[in-house]
C-alpha cells in the first residue's frame, strides 16, 4: 500500500500483497451417514434426518429453477436487455432494492465484459428461520443458497474472477425471483460490491490496461491514462515480460467504495493505493482478479513524480504476484516494489528515505533487518520500515546488480515462509552471504550513502 505520509515525502509505501478472503458462511449441518444395519434406528438427539426422496426432488427442482433465473439475469445484463433483467427481480421486494438493481444495470453499460455469470451452490444453504424482519416474507417461499459471481474484464482477466453474493430468492405463484442482495448480512453472508454498485462507470482503455472511474473524475483519469502504459513498460524492464502486462486501475469516489473493493478491515484512510487479487496459484503461476485501487482523495493530491512512483510500485506487485508466496519476508516484497517504483526517478535515497537518513545520522544504521510486524504498524514506524526495505533492495541492486536482485526475489519470495537456516542457505546461494552478512554490508552501505 502507498501511505499518505510517505507520498507527501516523495515516498510510496509498498503495496500489501492482499488477497480478498471470502466470508465464513453459516450452513446447515450435514446429515449423518447411515451404516449397514442401522436403517430404522433412532437418530441421535439434535441430528438432522436424511432428506426423503421427495425432499431431494424438491431441492433439485428449486435449484434448477433458480439456476435458470441466474442465467437469465446474467444474459440480460450482458445483452443489455433491461426488461429481461428487471423481470428476474421480485416485484414485491423492497422498492429501494429494485431501484438499486435498475441503477446497477445502467452503471455497467460501459464496462467491457468477457464473462458475467453466476455459480449456484445449493449444498451451502442458510437456515432462514432466524431471518430478521422485514426480510422475512410469509407470503413467499424463501431460499438462500450460496452464489458466486464470475466475471472477467475484457483485455484484463485471462481467467474469470469470483466474488461472493448474498442473494435471497423468493418464489411466488411457481416463479422464482431475486428478492434481495443484502438481507442475509446479519446471517454472515454479504454481497461483494464492485465499482458499478456505487455509480455509473466511465472506462478509459490504454494499450496495456484500462482505468475505471466515475463521472466527474476526468482530470485524474487523464493523469492515470498518461502514466499507465509507461509504468507497465518500466516494470517489465526490471521484472521481465513473463506476466500479462495488462493492468486495471480503479478510482473510487469515496472511502466507503474503496473499502468495499479492498476489504472491510483495510486502513483505507491512510493509503493512497493498494494492489489486490482474488486468488493466487503460485504452483501454476497464475493470479486472478488483480486490480490496483487508488484512494479517492490521496491519489489526487500526488504530484506527477509521486504518482509515477506509486503506480510503478503497485504494478510491480501485479507483475510479481503469481511468483509470490504468502509468508515471504516483507522487507523483500515491499523493498523490491519500492526499488522498481523509484528506479529512474532521480530521487536519492536521502530524499526518499528521510526518516532512515535521520536515524543513520543520529544513532547509526538499524541493528537488524525489518521484521514483518513492522509493516503492520499504524504510526511513523511504518514509514521507517518501508524506507529500510527500499534501502535494502537498492543496496542489493548496487552491490550485486539488478538481475541478481530479481533472482533473489524470485527465489526467496517463491519459497514463502521458510526457517532461518533455510533463508541463510538461500541467501548464500544467490548473493553469497547469509542474513548476518547481508545486515553487515547493508549497514556499511547506509553509513556511506546517508552520512
Amino acid at each position: 500500500m502507498a501511505t499518505r505520509a510517505r507520498a507527501r515525502a516523495w515516498l510510496s509505501a509498498a503495496v500489501a500483497v492482499l488477497t480478498l478472503a471470502g466470508l465464513t458462511v453459516a450452513s446447515l449441518p450435514q446429515p449423518p451417514v447411515e451404516q449397514p444395519g442401522q436403517i430404522g434406528q433412532a437418530q441421535p438427539m439434535g441430528a438432522i434426518p436424511p432428506p426423503s426422496e421427495s425432499e431431494e426432488t424438491e431441492t433439485a427442482e428449486r435449484a434448477t429453477a433458480v439456476d435458470d433465473l441466474l442465467h437469465r439475469r446474467a444474459t440480460a445484463l450482458v445483452g443489455r436487455d433491461e426488461a429481461a433483467f428487471t423481470a428476474t427481480l421480485d416485484p414485491r421486494a423492497d422498492p429501494a432494492f429494485l431501484e438499486e438493481q435498475r441503477a446497477l444495470f445502467a452503471n455497467l453499460a460501459d464496462i467491457p465484459l468477457d464473462t458475467w455469470s453466476y455459480l449456484l451452490r445449493p449444498d451451502d444453504t442458510l437456515d432462514l428461520t432466524t431471518l430478521p424482519a422485514p426480510a422475512a416474507d410469509p407470503s413467499a417461499e424463501l431460499w438462500a443458497p450460496a452464489v458466486e459471481l464470475r466475471y472477467a474484464l475484457r483485455g484484463i482477466d485471462q481467467t474469470p474472477t469470483t466474488r461472493p453474493m448474498g442473494f435471497l430468492f423468493a418464489q411466488r405463484a411457481g416463479t422464482w425471483y431475486l428478492r434481495s442482495d443484502s438481507a442475509l448480512t446479519d446471517l454472515g453472508r454479504r454481497s461483494w460490491r464492485g465499482p458499478w454498485d456505487f455509480g455509473p462507470c466511465v472506462v478509459t482503455p490504454t494499450e496495456h490496461g484500462l482505468v475505471v472511474a466515475h463521472r466527474g473524475s476526468q482530470p485524474m483519469v487523464d493523469r492515470l491514462v498518461r502514466e499507465l502504459d509507461s509504468s507497465v513498460a518500466a516494470v517489465s524492464q526490471v521484472w521481465g515480460d513473463d506476466w500479462p502486462k495488462r493492468v486495471a486501475l480503479i478510482l473510487p469516489d469515496s472511502p466507503v467504495e474503496m473499502r468495499a473493493l479492498v476489504g472491510p478491515d483495510f486502513p483505507v484512510e491512510s493509503v493512497v493505493a493498494v494492489a489486490i487479487a482474488d486468488r493466487v496459484d503460485t504452483a501454476r503461476h497464475t493470479a486472478t482478479g488483480q486490480r490496483v485501487v487508488l484512494s479517492p482523495t490521496g491519489a489526487r493530491a500526488l504530484s506527477v513524480a509521486s504518482l509515477r512512483v506509486v503506480l510503478r510500485h503497485e504494478i510491480t506487485h501485479v507483475a510479481a504476484r503469481a511468483a509470490t508466496v504468502d509468508g515471504s519476508p516483507m522487507w523483500l516484497l515491499e523493498g523490491f516494489a519500492d526499488y522498481v517504483g523509484y528506479r529512474d526517478s532521480g530521487i536519492t535515497l536521502a530524499q526518499g528515505a528521510p526518516d532512515l537518513a535521520k536515524r543513520v545520522r543520529d544513532s547509526g544504521p538499524p541493528a537488524a533487518l525489518p521484521e514483518d510486524r513492522d509493516f503492520r504498524a499504524r504510526d511513523r514506524s511504518l514509514d521507517l520500515a518501508y524506507q529500510q526495505a527500499w534501502s535494502i533492495a537498492r543496496f542489493l541492486a548496487d552491490r550485486f546488480g539488478e538481475p541478481r536482485l530479481v533472482e533473489l526475489y524470485r527465489e526467496l519470495a517463491g519459497a514463502g515462509p521458510i526457517s532461518a537456516s533455510d533463508t541463510d542457505d538461500l541467501l548464500r546461494r544467490v548473493i553469497g552471504v547469509d542474513r548476518a552478512g547481508l545486515l553487515k554490508q547493508w549497514q556499511s552501505y547506509l553509513r556511506a550513502t546517508l552520512r
